[in-house]
């Protein structure tokens, strides 16, 4: 691994894109006509048009970074299906699907499942506990971590390592405008020297002790950039997709050697998303 010398004479290590494979939903029946977190305003108005032209250019982004996009087929009466991130976790080519905790929310599991294995998935497993998926699970390359508070039911670590077959670290979130793990922390590079970028006052005093031990070197997010849902992003080791709004958490990110790409996402995160809501990674 090449070493280099940032701006401020920090020693860091060059950072290195990898190829990704991400599942995708088109917007095509996006609204807001429910509310089951605090961004969702029913009487705020949607453009399912706006939304849909905001997500195609996400989907681009990745493909102009030479990712592969896989697209799933939108269905009527699931508006929030756009967010494919909630919807599974595959690691190693084992699939965990998921179980919502909200009943508007609950048919888009089996349309994912089926896609799992009408795609070549053998391996898929529906969980018992509620389970949102990458919505509250972020792998690191090591360790598998799990958040709780609002979604996902803490029974459903200890399956996910069962299934999986990865380590699990259990994080309590305990602000309901991050209500999902994603909206508070993504990881920036996987595997050795792993690193993460997180908010810390979404997190219990306990949560926030395990990730200063584990991450001593994770970014800091600023409360501004936490409130555009800047947490919701996705990086390929390299190159970090974030909300447009999102300038200080990119200018932290600049100095470490990343290269932050950012993509308007206003419409989506009427419903509580971005970038990486929009995403699942298909690993393996």
């Amino acid at each position: 691994m090449t070493i280099l010398e940032s701006p401020g004479g920090q020693l860091m290590a060059e950072r290195v894109p990898t190829v990704r494979s991400y599942l995708m939903c088109p917007p095509e029946f996006f609204t807001v006509e429910y509310s089951i977190n605090p961004w969702m305003d029913p009487a705020a108005g949607v453009d399912t048009e706006l939304a849909m032209r905001q997500w195609t250019r996400l989907a681009e982004t990745y493909e102009r970074l030479g990712h592969h996009v896989h697209r799933i087929q939108p269905q009527p009466g699931l508006p929030d299906m756009v967010f494919a991130a909630n919807s599974g976790t595959v690691i190693g080519g084992k699939v965990l699907g998921s179980r919502f905790r909200a009943p508007q929310r609950a048919a888009e599991a089996e349309h994912f499942r089926r896609w799992f294995l009408e795609n070549g998935y053998t391996d898929v497993v529906m969980p018992t506990a509620i389970n949102e998926a990458e919505g509250d699970f972020a792998w690191t390359g090591s360790l598998l971590l799990a958040g709780t508070g609002f979604r996902t039911d803490e029974r459903a670590h200890g399956e996910a390592q069962e299934v999986l077959g990865v380590p699990v670290v259990s994080l309590r979130l305990i602000d309901p405008s991050y209500y999902h793990l994603d909206t508070a922390l993504f990881v920036l590079n996987e595997g050795p020297g792993a690193n993460i970028a997180y908010y810390p006052e979404a997190f219990s005093p306990g949560s926030r002790e395990v990730l200063r031990r584990l991450f001593p070197d994770a970014v800091i997010a600023t409360a501004e950039d936490a409130a555009c849902l800047g947490l919701n992003g996705v990086s390929d080791g390299y190159h970090v997709v974030l909300p447009t709004e999102a300038t200080a958490l990119a200018e932290q990110l600049r100095a470490r050697g990343y290269a932050p790409l950012h993509v308007d996402i206003s419409e989506l995160r009427k419903s509580g998303g971005g970038p990486k809501c929009c995403t699942m990674e298909l690993r393996g």
